[in-house]
């Protein structure tokens, strides 16, 4: 897909704040710092569209992003790592949950893991609130240019085993060579009835 007018439109805590327009909205999940911010980037071909960090935890609110007018990309924020206290966790946590339970606009979820690693207790928790969602979702096993090309079909089996994966879509990707983003554009519009 070729995207032509993204942009941020904007960072939300409550529903009065989300948009308006009833577009589907594409919501990523993951660990801080899996990748999501950069996920957009690569996908809309944009250097900043999203800001990246180097220090995770930096995404506190649920931001969405514009992908010209037919659809939003919603980064919600990660889990694990931050430096936030005890209170903010459990603030972004309970905003984060209110939108994942009641925002009728979600057509897809994509949850980012990291190919290189087991997926943590966290990352499981996420996994089994995903599919408890009853809502449609791609796994993506992210920073796949990190392995060796030959190696990630072996990654990819040995992360389905670990999170018990036998029938939903799991895809490499990575944001560093792009060479996987035409499979995840046609997943996503495949299962988010973009066409």
């Amino acid at each position: 897909m070729i995207v032509k007018n993204p942009k941020f439109e904007i960072s939300a805590t409550s529903p009065k704040q989300y948009p308006t327009l009833g577009l589907p909205e594409i919501v990523l999940v993951g660990k801080s710092n899996v990748g999501k911010s950069s996920f957009i980037n690569t996908m809309v071909s944009r250097k900043s569209l999203a800001r990246t960090s180097s220090e995770p935890g930096k995404t506190r609110l649920l931001n969405f992003y514009n992908i010209d007018s037919k659809f939003y990309f919603v980064d919600l924020p990660g889990y694990g790592y931050s430096k936030m206290s005890k209170k903010e966790q459990d603030l972004v946590g309970k905003f984060t949950e209110d939108y994942l339970v009641k925002r009728k606009e979600i057509a897809l979820i994509i949850f980012l893991i990291d190919i290189r690693h087991k997926p943590t207790k966290n990352d499981l928790h996420m996994y089994n609130y995903v599919m408890k969602s009853n809502l449609p979702f791609i796994v993506l096993a992210n920073k796949a240019d990190k392995i060796a090309p030959t190696k990630v079909e072996t990654y990819i089996e040995d992360l389905k085993k670990e999170l018990g994966i036998s029938f939903s879509v799991l895809l490499p990707f990575s944001s560093e060579k792009k060479i996987y983003t035409n499979d995840v554009w046609n997943k996503i519009f495949e299962l988010a009835n973009l066409n």
